[in-house]
């Protein structure tokens, strides 16, 4: 190859690679330029935007944050139940934070306290079930699942409270129920609830609210007597067995006529008098209720598990400090055959209560809880009674179509609304008037609405239901101080609080008949197909004004 051709192919070479570079360098000056005005445009904007800002924060600083009244009972009813404070921790809170808010007056407590009682006023008036339920599940309710239970407080009423859930809660939510899911129905105290009274008043609830798909409770006798008393009326409700309950009678009765039963508890006893104000303190036996121990007995049957392994086999050294646990002891490692055994059977129990709490009861969970039951002997009645239990309650899971999707077995719900509304502003003397009128509060979310409607209630209307109560703290002031006055307390009305749900634009029905037996095709064979159709009209009808 000559000298000539090899320059001219570089030069072809060169001149191909002249115009590309220069072709980028025409598409790097566009891009800078470019660049460069929307990076102009992008600094006027958040100048502006910065400027905006600067305004908008000081028409804030100059408008308070609260603006109107009902913003102000948002606020205060959100302390009281979110904060978990007192009536008159949320005066003191607005009133150190007065500046901030924009508050001129000061918002003393007994003006929250007819705050609080009126939202439960209106939350049982405005009462509407929150259910997601197709026609399929649970036909002929209302879609929830009603809790029902009894609780004492001090003087001799006592407080029947009526909670709902959704029966497709754990279709929606991979949780255990908390008090946000419940919705309070109705509460009422009594001097005493009997079956036939617990009867009379959820038939007058049934009659505004509907039945509900079925009734989660603990088994006690009355109640029970309420659920039969019903049937007999024509009012058929599931009734669904707490777990916790269920297990805590399977292990009562296995357990509480064993022989070393009482000598553990005493044994137990005795180490805590002997643990308590020494070094050893952190090791005392954990405090269990007696009225309802087989609830928690495991507590204390575990901590003995793990106190006797404290003391291993062997002498210990003079004046060590396991010497001095062994002489608090006494006769517990004795028990070691009962703590043992106990253990055995309840550690599965609490597994299966776990898991049946967080999903609900379906055919997953249950056999789940059969799994951690194989532990337990073959022939153990507290094996067999959780079987049978678990068999039972699924019919009724598969009745309701929750088979798949879980079945609410757990009366957690009303007994955590008895604890929350017994310790959270009702004072030292937990009188139960009182309690009753906080309970609605404690469930559910609170909204604006719950604000606006509360400050449309008019003092009259307050007073028709929450004045004129018996009070302990207004008997105690009264007499106490003043000998020869006891007479004065047969003088008392013997009114309680009772909160149910209103009719809005139908007519009470104490009757309510049981619509799903009146659809039955046996029911009316010598009808014709007209009468049929006509029957089966009234009965629509009917369900649709007992249920709105």
């Amino acid at each position: 190859m000559d000298r000539k051709h090899q320059l001219l192919k570089s030069r072809g070479s060169w001149r191909s690679k002249t115009v590309t570079a220069r072709a980028e360098v025409r598409q790097l000056r566009k891009d800078r330029r470019r660049l460069a005005k929307e990076r102009d445009r992008y600094k006027e904007m958040a100048q502006s935007a910065i400027a905006e800002l600067k305004e908008a924060r000081e028409r804030m600083s100059a408008v308070p944050a609260v603006q109107t009244k009902e913003d102000l009972v948002y606020l205060a009813l959100k302390l009281f139940r979110d904060g978990r404070l007192g009536f008159r921790a949320v005066s003191r809170v607005l009133d150190v934070l007065s500046d901030v808010f924009g508050l001129d007056v000061r918002t003393c407590a007994q003006t929250i306290i007819n705050w609080v009682a009126r939202l439960a006023i209106v939350r049982i008036r405005f009462l509407v079930l929150s259910t997601s339920v197709t026609p399929r599940v649970a036909p002929f309710s209302n879609g929830t699942v009603w809790l029902i239970d009894v609780s004492i407080a001090l003087s001799s009423a006592k407080i029947l409270t009526v909670i709902a859930i959704n029966i497709r809660h754990y279709a929606d939510h991979d949780e255990a129920p908390t008090l946000l899911d419940y919705q309070c129905v109705a509460v009422a105290v009594a001097d005493s609830w009997t079956g036939q009274g617990e009867a009379d008043f959820l038939e007058r609830v049934i009659a505004v609210t509907g039945r509900p798909a079925a009734m989660l409770m603990d088994g006690g006798t009355d109640l029970g007597k309420s659920i039969r008393d019903l049937a007999a009326k024509g009012i058929h409700i599931p009734v669904i067995d707490d777990i916790s309950h269920v297990v805590a009678n399977l292990l009562k009765h296995e357990y509480e006529e064993h022989p070393s039963f009482q000598p553990f508890m005493t044994a137990c006893g005795q180490a805590s008098k002997k643990l308590k104000q020494t070094i050893l303190a952190c090791l005392a036996p954990p405090k269990i209720s007696m009225k309802a121990r087989f609830m928690n007995l495991h507590r204390l049957v575990r901590w003995a598990e793990q106190i006797l392994k404290h003391s291993p086999r062997g002498r210990a050294v003079s004046g060590s400090h396991l010497e001095k646990l062994r002489g608090a002891l006494n006769a517990l490692p004795e028990h070691k055959p009962f703590i043992n055994s106990f253990l055995r059977d309840a550690i599965p129990l609490l597994d299966c209560m776990k898991v049946v709490k967080k999903k609900g009861l379906s055919r997953e969970t249950l056999g789940q809880c059969l799994k951690f039951v194989e532990p337990i002997p073959l022939t153990s009645p507290v094996r067999t009674g959780f079987i049978d239990w678990g068999q039972r309650m699924m019919t009724i899971a598969k009745g309701l179509g929750l088979g798949k999707i879980g079945m609410p077995a757990t009366t957690d719900g009303v007994e955590s609304l008895f604890s929350v509304g017994k310790r959270h502003g009702t004072g030292e003397i937990q009188d139960a008037n009182r309690i009753a009128a906080r309970l609605p509060v404690e469930c559910g979310p609170i909204t604006r609405e719950d604000a606006k409607r509360l400050l449309a209630v008019t003092v009259r209307e307050q007073d028709e239901v929450m004045g004129n109560l018996p009070s302990l703290l207004r008997q105690r002031c009264r007499i106490l101080p003043n000998p020869g006055t006891l007479s004065e307390l047969a003088l008392e009305p013997g009114k309680h609080l009772e909160l149910l749900p209103q009719a809005k634009t139908r007519e009470k029905k104490l009757n309510v008949p049981d619509i799903s037996a009146r659809c039955r095709k046996s029911s009316c064979p010598s009808e014709g197909p007209r009468k049929q159709s006509a029957a089966a009209t009234h009965a629509a009808v009917s369900a649709s004004s007992m249920t709105g």
